[in-house]
């Protein structure tokens, strides 16, 4: 096992010292404990943060959920191990809960846990490709004082003239169930100068006050273009990139020129890039709304409809919208093998898709038992860890390189 820091945070001293002795089997030896959430903030105040914490939630005092949020504030663990017996729907609500406050959760470990178990959820624990952590912002949606705001929005890079060069993207993988390489989801990150990398649910909301979120779609479909462009002239074939673009922007007459302006500038046909819209709210969609969608499509660009079954995204909106394609969320995904009701909810989705001639993506394949359970469903296809974390551009081009088929999607052999 890779060289680990981990807490336990259990309540229990026979299931505390187990716990700690399966971690030393699974070669983890730096392991703080503790039995309570006061003890367990101490000890990450006085030894400092940890990668990954085992967390119990029902405790006598203050609770897991407790620790949770404190992780969530000070930034003092990477990965989140839910500890519990509690009923499925709870550990999925608080995987949830942990995900929305910005921690990678690596999934639930059933009292009385295993060696082995253990073990496997470590296992799905991932530094990035170049063994460097850039840890995340410690506190979802901190405060951003007006002058670093103002910064970033004059902000120029003198030796290349681009806007914005603290805004970079990080792609991840979309392959199909045979493991073809399908194309790439542009995801946001912000190169902050003192704060280290930051993610979306870090940002998002300050830079939409601020009026910058246009900005920063903008500077995602340039760097998403630019790529597909390179791979085009490397390759001979250009990568198919989705950039996910606020209802908002497409309320705007220019949109549409706007962006066939920029698609002149590299030589990618509209059909290489798909654009994911997210409804926010359920108003009524204005006309102007409607046409940039027809208009889109009939430039030859893909529409996607995300975060399908959420919010405002529902059935109304599929049958309102010129969609090509339909994103099924992580939310009803991890855990699918074990869940009929998620079971249930993908395959419904994907059904409608299919009489309705969308295609389907499906976010948050995690594991490989959720990935067994995926190919019972149909031909989607597929993103999420158990395919490839969302990387650097760097770091896409190894990955793309030394790309076989992952052996989970391999084919099976033929019979003889």
């Amino acid at each position: 096992m890779r060289s680990l820091k981990v807490l336990i945070l259990e309540d229990n001293p026979f299931q505390l010292m187990a716990l700690h002795q399966m971690l030393n089997a699974n070669q983890v030896f730096d392991v703080l404990t503790a039995d309570s959430v006061d003890a367990a903030q101490r000890s990450l105040t006085n030894r400092g943060g940890v990668d990954i914490a085992i967390c119990d939630l029902q405790m006598e005092g203050a609770d897991g959920l407790s620790l949770i949020r404190h992780l969530a504030q000070t930034g003092q663990a990477k990965a989140l191990i839910i500890l519990s017996s509690a009923e499925q729907s709870v550990l999925d609500g608080v995987a949830q809960l942990a995900r929305q406050q910005g921690i990678e959760v690596l999934g639930c470990l059933r009292k009385p846990a295993s060696v082995a178990t253990v073990g496997e959820l470590l296992g799905r624990w991932q530094r990035p490709l170049n063994g460097v952590v850039t840890p995340f912002a410690s506190a979802v949606d901190a405060g951003f004082s007006e002058s670093e705001l103002h910064q970033l929005n004059a902000g120029q890079c003198a030796d290349e003239g681009q806007r914005y060069p603290q805004w970079l993207a990080h792609f991840q993988p979309k392959v199909s169930l045979e493991g073809e390489l399908l194309g790439v989801e542009l995801l946001a990150r912000w190169q902050h100068p003192t704060r280290g990398l930051l993610a979306p649910g870090h940002f998002l909301s300050a830079l939409e006050n601020a009026g910058l979120l246009d900005a920063l779609t903008w500077r995602m479909l340039e760097l998403g273009l630019a790529l597909s462009s390179e791979r085009l002239h490397t390759t001979g074939r250009a990568l198919p990139v989705a950039v996910n673009i606020p209802p908002a922007m497409l309320d705007q007459v220019d949109f549409v020129p706007s962006l066939m302006a920029l698609l002149e500038r590299y030589p990618v046909r509209p059909q290489m890039l798909t654009l994911e819209v997210v409804e926010q709210s359920a108003r009524q969609m204005a006309v102007v709304q409607f046409e940039n969608l027809l208009r889109l499509r009939m430039t030859g660009c893909r529409l996607s409809i995300d975060d399908f079954g959420t919010g405002a995204s529902n059935i109304q909106r599929l049958l309102e919208m010129p969609f090509n394609e339909l994103k099924i969320p992580a939310e009803f995904v991890r855990g699918m093998a074990d869940d009929r009701r998620k079971s249930a909810v993908v395959a419904g989705a994907m059904y409608m898709a299919q009489k309705m001639a969308l295609d389907v993506v499906i976010e948050g394949v995690e594991t490989a038992d959720d990935f067994q359970a995926m190919q019972q469903l149909g031909e989607p296809a597929i993103q999420g860890y158990f395919i490839a974390r969302p990387m650097g551009e760097a770091d896409l081009k190894t990955w793309i390189e030394g790309y076989g088929r992952h052996p989970a999607l391999s084919p099976a052999p033929s019979p003889t």
